[in-house]
């Protein structure tokens, strides 16, 4: 039940400058590849300064900054609201400007929308709300780039924090569902070198693709071994080959092929781990008996995260999306990854997502679009999160 002081609050939730807000970040552009968020975070930063806000931003290489948007004067620990200026590229298959940001039968259509455009709109929204209220400690909307690849953004983030928080709300689409564990992920990029000759004697070359055969096998393999161990809210870690390339030519016998596998992780789990099992079960095909050596590496891991369902953030959280109006669904794990991550691993913060859209139904997807009234409940829920977490 909310009080009549958080009535009051709530009261101050702008649905005008919400719709504004997400709109206009929609029309920014933000593709990555290649890394666009520039225009996105010049939106953020107008509008921060416009409000009155703290507005902060951090080069993480030309052209990509990091932005801080917050409010308060408290010196204790802060609320921290996590999101990332960059969306997957528009795609095929639109029947709508994917950055008109239409609006159409209470949604806002357009690449981004939901991943996660409108979980950035309704945090602004949230500050905008908390202006001049006291509070123990700041709230702060970090707006990180390069999520949707390799993380450059939150990486940054973490590295160069000098803040104190006492917890973060990632706002990523959940469908206003309070998920309180995330799988993490890696890419292993796996090369595999051998000897080219004609195909005419090809007993003298050595194949790379069949050595990239072999161990596209092995992943297959250990991918059926995961199944047997599940994570009860998440499911059991995966492994998926997403990418293969070799060859030169058909009368050619391949000297090199290069795999990308995706291994999504479970709370517990060591990248480092994971690639070194790997490479012992690469190391265990002999590939060198047939002319052939193997490279292994990790270009990019997101850590998974897990927080008790009886924390205080989650109780708090969990109480404050349902006051906001949300849905009635239980608390939930998370099959895809997030910077998130990242936050409880390396800052050591307690970590929920909780934001409007759904990463299911619309993320990555054309036409992609955001229900308007989520983004209204996603602001209250974020206002009293703070009022209470912070009060």
């Amino acid at each position: 039940m909310t009080t009549a002081e958080e009535q009051r609050l709530l009261a101050r939730i702008d649905e005008d400058l919400l719709l504004r807000v997400c709109t206009a970040l929609v029309r920014a552009t933000g593709q990555n590849p290649p890394g666009e968020e520039a225009a996105t975070v010049a939106v953020l930063d107008a509008v921060g300064r416009e409000l009155g806000l703290t507005v902060e931003t951090t080069t993480v290489e030309p052209g990509r900054d990091n932005i801080s948007l917050s409010v308060g004067n408290g010196t204790g620990p802060g609320l921290l609201l996590l999101g990332h200026t960059d969306v997957v590229p528009v795609g095929a298959g639109w029947t709508t400007d994917p950055y008109g940001a239409e609006i159409r039968d209470g949604r806002i259509y357009g690449r981004g929308a939901t991943d996660m455009k409108g979980g950035l709109a309704a945090a602004v929204a949230a500050l905008a709300a908390l202006r001049d209220v006291e509070l123990s400690g700041p709230v702060e909307l970090a707006a990180v780039v390069d999520e949707e690849e390799t993380g450059k953004g939150i990486r940054a983030f973490v590295r160069d924090n000098t803040r104190s928080y006492a917890a973060c709300i990632t706002a990523e689409p959940t469908d206003l569902q309070t998920i309180i564990a995330a799988r993490g992920d890696s890419y292993l990029r796996v090369a595999v070198h051998g000897r080219a000759v004609h195909a005419g004697n090809a007993a003298a070359g050595a194949n790379a693709i069949y050595g990239a055969t072999a161990i596209i096998t092995e992943i297959e393999r250990l991918h059926a071994e995961l199944a047997a161990d599940p994570h009860p809210l998440l499911g059991p870690a995966t492994w998926s080959v997403g990418q293969i390339n070799g060859g030169t030519g058909g009368s050619i016998v391949p000297a090199e092929c290069v795999v990308v596998a995706d291994r999504r992780l479970l709370p517990g789990e060591s990248p480092a781990a994971v690639l070194d099992n790997l490479r012992d079960r690469v190391a265990a095909l002999h590939l060198e008996d047939r002319g052939l050596t193997v490279d292994l590496d990790m270009p990019m891991e997101m850590p998974p995260f897990e927080t008790p369902a009886d924390a205080e953030l989650v109780e708090i959280t969990e109480a404050a999306r349902r006051d906001a109006g949300g849905p009635d669904v239980p608390l939930a794990g998370w099959g895809a990854a997030c910077d998130g991550g990242y936050v409880d691993r390396d800052l050591g913060i307690p970590v929920v997502i909780l934001g409007p859209g759904s990463v299911a139904h619309q993320a990555h997807r054309a036409d992609e679009s955001v229900p308007i009234a989520e983004l209204t409940i996603a602001a209250r829920a974020y206002l009293l999160a703070a009022v209470r977490l912070l009060g």
